[in-house]
């Protein structure tokens, strides 16, 4: 007989980069021994070769793709598998910039297709901390042309036309395709993104690799994709907060998002919902407890609900906060 599917929980991948930090473990207490700093906490990828694989129940070890393929519709949703396949359309991943990220942009599907890429890249980015002062920079706060944006970047005077943000805990950014972007340093950001790992660097600080060369710029792709018009969409977004309560972050045709930070607890009715339910922990810890099992989450870590799972409960240990998502 079939063994039904069943809330996942998925074994983390950690990614060093040239601005990563230690937060990750500081801030998040998550162990990413034996790495001496880890920049990105990947708790979510169907990327072909960076899958992330279960650590929960008869399943575990098998990657994100081979569970699709074992229960298609019954995980992801009828109207996500009829769209997506076995392609998973999302990534989740916690950023610990302990040095400014590169300015850059992403593609969206259009300009992706046309070049052979499945998908562009639109994402979130929801603070989890940020020390005092540090900076998030979103699209322009002036029009630019194509010939001043590559003068700038040639003359290193790029970020004297970035719209800067200061960062604090719970602030809220949405980071559509073609939006100019970069997280300062002193931040550390829960992302929420198509499944893509496409990049094009515009600027990057006059930052150095490990050999000493400066990292690859990709500045013919950035001026087919940047919007170069100030910013007119997209940037840091506004909410109001609720306990034990679900607060809508997010509504796009890439993603929903919505946060869940509870003291006493909170039910949860997907009976009408066509559709997979991330939970991604960002904070505290609980048990999430459903008809198909119950499941320990905590910080750091990403909790797959398939379409079938009817109900759930958060049941907080002292406190949760939960970043909740699904596609409608």
């Amino acid at each position: 007989m079939e063994q039904g599917i069943y809330p996942l929980k998925f074994m983390p991948l950690f990614k060093q980069r040239v601005w990563g930090g230690n937060k990750i473990a500081t801030e998040l207490g998550v162990d990413y021994s034996p790495l001496p700093s880890c920049a990105e906490l990947w708790c979510l990828s169907g990327l072909a070769e960076q899958e992330t694989v279960v650590a929960n129940g008869f399943l575990a070890e098998a990657n994100l793709s081979e569970v699709i393929q074992m229960y298609t519709d019954e995980l992801l949703g009828e109207e996500n598998y009829a769209e997506f396949g076995e392609e998973f359309p999302l990534l989740l991943k916690i950023l610990d910039a302990a040095d400014n990220l590169s300015v850059q942009v992403h593609p969206d599907d259009d300009y992706a297709q046309q070049i052979g890429m499945p998908n562009g890249k639109n994402e979130m980015w929801y603070v989890l901390q940020a020390d005092q002062g540090a900076e998030i920079f979103t699209g322009f706060n002036k029009n630019l042309t194509k010939a001043e944006l590559i003068n700038r970047v040639r003359d290193t005077k790029l970020t004297e036309v970035l719209d800067c943000n200061l960062a604090e805990k719970g602030d809220l950014f949405y980071i559509p395709a073609g939006l100019v972007h970069s997280i300062g340093k002193g931040c550390l950001i829960a992302e929420i993104q198509q499944s893509s790992d496409t990049t094009y660097r515009l600027y990057d600080w006059g930052r150095k690799d490990q050999n000493g060369k400066p990292r690859q710029l990709h500045l013919e792709q950035a001026l087919q994709v940047a919007d170069l018009k100030k910013r007119s969409q997209g940037g840091k977004l506004h909410y109001h907060a609720h306990t034990d309560e679900t607060t809508n972050l997010l509504t796009t045709p890439f993603f929903t998002v919505n946060r869940m930070y509870c003291l006493q607890g909170l039910k949860k009715d997907y009976s009408s919902l066509d559709s997979f339910v991330i939970y991604f922990c960002v904070g505290g810890s609980g048990l999430i407890e459903t008809e198909l099992g119950q499941v320990p989450l905590k910080a750091g870590e990403a909790l797959m609900l398939p379409a079938v799972c009817q109900k759930a409960a958060i049941l907080p240990r002292k406190s949760i906060e939960i970043l909740e998502i699904f596609i409608v």
